[in-house]
């Protein structure tokens, strides 16, 4: 069905024909404009204070961080990480530049595996497009070097996010993705914390519908 059978049927639903010239111009100038609603004090912090409240958010909703100084420390960071929660070093990494270039060899225990996770794989390693300090989220667009199964299938998904990637609010995280990506991708994840699910019972389940545990390792600049 095309966008404007779609469409149509809603008219026809609402009673209502095509919407008027002049409505339309409003329409669309406020679509190009994308105007600002209400934004939180706290995401107008400065910008040390903007990655302190989002490391504070990440582990309010069950998730960790881990802070270094640069790329060179992201395969020590990852290996301690997984070594403290008694996980394999199998990791399927994103087939991103910015994970491309990282030293890995320098732990040669790491197994390395670029491209899409398969439901076999435990580790998933994700390059981090954007993240917002005022809830602890990440924004993972999709791309071919950023795949979303990345962010779905592996039980404990690993994210690397350079520092100067966080933003206060969201409205800033979609400035970025509309000035970098030239329009939106098929897919955005906004990931706030490991999947979790209290349906049953109101049981607080972590894994209900992806990763059980989110860790950020998040690069300085």
């Amino acid at each position: 069905m095309t966008r404007e059978a779609i469409l149509g049927g809603i008219r026809r639903g609402l009673r209502r024909g095509p919407l008027p010239e002049d409505q339309q111009a409003m329409l669309r100038g406020r679509l190009e404009r994308h105007p600002r609603h209400l934004i939180p004090a706290r995401s107008r912090l400065p910008h040390p204070q903007q990655v302190d409240l989002f490391v504070r958010n990440v582990e309010k909703e069950f998730g960790s961080v881990t802070r270094v100084a640069d790329f060179a420390g992201v395969p020590e960071a990852i290996a301690d990480y997984l070594a403290a929660h008694n996980l394999p070093s199998s990791l399927i990494v994103a087939p991103h530049p910015e994970l491309q270039g990282i030293p890995w060899s320098v732990r040669p225990m790491l197994d390395i595996r670029e491209g899409r996770a398969q439901a076999s794989d435990m580790v998933s390693v994700q390059q981090g497009f954007a993240a917002i300090a005022e809830t602890g989220t990440l924004m993972l667009p999709s791309a071919p070097e950023r795949p979303t199964t990345l962010n779905l299938l592996a039980d404990t998904a690993i994210v690397v996010l350079r520092a100067s990637r966080l933003v206060g609010a969201y409205e800033e995280a979609w400035d970025l993705l509309r000035a970098e990506m030239g329009g939106m991708p098929r897919n955005v994840m906004l990931v706030t914390g490991p999947s979790r699910s209290a349906d049953i019972e109101q049981t607080l389940e972590l894994g209900a519908h992806g990763p059980r545990r989110l860790h950020v390792v998040l690069v300085g600049d």
